[in-house]
């Protein structure tokens, strides 16, 4: 009997948690033709989610948990999720059932024959603004262009791993992550699923525009030298053009005589030539810091507690 582990980070999910364990505990009734491992991953929650997750636990030897140390973010408790899932696929899902695991079966399905990355493709996405649907869309397409990598678009975390991808993923342990990237990164056979994507259960979204733009930004740093390139265009067009303007400025001096007017022209060049300078030192600056934080080598999350008992564990 194949064993699917399903991966799910938690952070705050308290209002939504009995509805995920419903349906989840349907999905395993439904389909007895495997086994089922629910990985609860709760990401320092300040509400009663870990209370939840441990009860759950208790009445149900399907329930596993792993309780970090304090909040790491949603990407780190994916890769801890990976870390322990042994089974031989894995399917990473939102607490939020934005994602419906009615779908997974329907995943099995295609890796079964051979697939070892079934990622889900949202057509429509409930609950949503226009403003993050466009926003969305923008970086995933500005992702795919500037980078190597076949980014697949409009596509989340909600997917299914092959074991060889599990083991692939977790050798993958840089400190700014971005699971997205990474997932395309690792490569292997991929194919898509389409599906509707549901407004959230209930609860709010942990995922705000600051955390989501940080991710952005990791991802374009983590994959692509692109900005790195950009600058340096920008830096050679405007040295180009600052060029040409002085030699004007020196042909017109030795010709007409020293034109004393020009302060407006004067200045607006001196504050787009450190607007540029300040922009480049900015992108290099991006670069540098992640060098910083991955030279310090630092252990990725730690474990408060767990009822997950591994090989190597004391």
């Amino acid at each position: 009997m194949k064993t699917i582990d399903i991966i799910i980070p938690c952070y705050n999910e308290a209002a939504v948690f009995s509805k995920l364990r419903e349906r989840l505990v349907e999905l395993a009734a439904a389909n007895p033709g495997f086994k089922w491992e629910f990985i609860f991953v709760n990401d320092g929650s300040r509400d009663k989610t870990l209370e939840l997750i441990k009860d759950f636990a208790a009445n149900d030897k399907q329930a596993k948990y792993i309780n970090f140390s304090r909040n790491f973010g949603k990407e780190t408790a994916m890769l801890a999720g990976l870390d322990y899932a042994d089974g031989d696929a894995a399917v990473i899902i939102d607490a939020d059932l934005q994602d419906p695991p009615e779908l997974i079966p329907e995943m099995i399905k295609i890796w079964q024959t051979g697939v070892d990355d079934v990622y889900a493709r949202r057509k429509s996405r409930a609950g949503e603004s226009s403003l993050k649907k466009w926003t969305s869309s923008l970086y995933y397409r500005l992702l795919q262009t500037t980078t190597r990598v076949p980014i697949q678009i409009d596509t989340g975390d909600f997917r299914l791993l092959s074991r060889r991808c599990v083991l692939a993923l977790r050798e993958v342990r840089e400190s700014n992550r971005n699971m997205k990237a990474i997932f395309s990164w690792v490569g292997y056979k991929k194919q898509e699923i389409l599906y509707d994507r549901d407004a959230r259960a209930a609860g709010t979204t942990q995922q705000g525009y600051g955390k989501l733009i940080n991710l952005a930004i990791d991802g374009l740093t983590s994959f692509t030298t692109a900005p790195l390139r950009i600058a340096a265009v920008v830096g050679m067009v405007v040295t180009l053009v600052a060029f040409i303007w002085m030699i004007r400025v020196v042909v017109r001096a030795l010709i007409f005589g020293p034109d004393t007017a020009g302060y407006p022209s004067l200045m607006s060049a001196i504050l787009l030539l450190g607007g540029v300078q300040l922009l480049s030192l900015g992108v290099i600056g991006e670069y540098i810091g992640r060098i910083f934080i991955e030279t310090k080598n630092r252990p990725l999350y730690f474990i408060e507690e767990s009822n997950i008992k591994r090989a190597n564990d004391d």
